[in-house]
């Protein structure tokens, strides 16, 4: 299995739309008392957006209209009908700031990692009277959790803590493994991941897919082959895998490739 992808593809199979959304059978979350009207505590901004933290944060970062965002959210109107949620259908949410409506976007980069807000999005910053869409003034409950397209600090260069073996390959355990279980060569295993070129550009994400992915342990890069024989079911692990371990120039991505993988399970 090659483990690459064009981004451009990636979101385009990540944004679903609303009214898909509401065909979907999930549990109704009650909506919050103010979902009438913003409070008075809220903050508006000059477009007209309301909000108004619930929980901070503890990143420090901003979401940018370039990037994508992990989240949870339900959203209401104001009679307080949930038509769409996240949390009730029991999954984050990965997609582009960019690529949803203006008053979401702009809220979600107001806010930072960690970080739980409530949005009152006047309907000039939400659908604009579509048919077929919520109409109205709509209020979102949103956690905004990560932005997997962001590279690590370290991407460019493996870190003085990081182990190397013999081959070349470079890695840091970021999550210790929930048992002594380890991978073969000939095993079948489930995992998540992101990869990032060393200029920070990532290239492909299971996490921001939704949806792990299952494979030989030697059907992959050999850097990977090496890396996941190393790691424990349940590690979280940051791979820095040089070219000659990779895709050695034949063909994109080149360089040296950053990964940060999630063993889940060997089979």
């Amino acid at each position: 299995m090659r483990i690459v992808s064009a981004l451009a593809f990636i979101v385009a199979i990540l944004f679903a739309s609303t009214a898909a959304a509401q065909s979907q059978q999930v549990t109704a979350i009650p909506a919050p008392s103010d979902v009438a009207a913003p409070p008075a505590d809220a903050t508006k901004t000059a477009s007209g957006l309301a909000t108004k933290v619930l929980k901070a944060g503890s990143g420090k970062d901003h979401p940018a209209k370039e990037d994508l965002v992990t989240i949870h959210y339900t959203g209401w109107t104001t009679d307080g009908k949930m038509f769409d949620s996240s949390v009730a259908k029991g999954k984050p949410a990965t997609f582009g700031v960019s690529r949803v409506i203006a008053g979401f976007s702009e809220g979600i980069q107001l806010m930072v990692q960690g970080e739980k807000r409530r949005l009152w999005i006047p309907e000039a910053l939400a659908y604009k009277g579509q048919p077929g869409r919520p109409a109205g003034m709509l209020v979102f409950d949103v956690e905004l959790f990560d932005m997997p397209n962001r590279p690590p600090a370290d991407v460019k260069a493996p870190p003085s803590d990081a182990k190397r073996t013999a081959s070349g390959l470079a890695y840091k355990v970021l999550k210790p493994g929930i048992n002594a279980k380890r991978p073969r060569a000939t095993s079948s295993v489930t995992v998540h991941y992101t990869g990032w070129t060393t200029d920070g550009k990532m290239f492909d994400s299971s996490v921001v897919r939704g949806e792990p992915s299952t494979f030989s342990v030697d059907g992959v890069i050999k850097g990977w082959t090496e890396g996941l024989q190393l790691m424990a079911e349940g590690e979280k692990t940051r791979l820095w895998i040089p070219e000659n371990l990779a895709y050695g120039g034949k063909s994109a991505p080149y360089g040296m490739l950053v990964f940060d993988v999630e063993l889940i399970k060997i089979e």
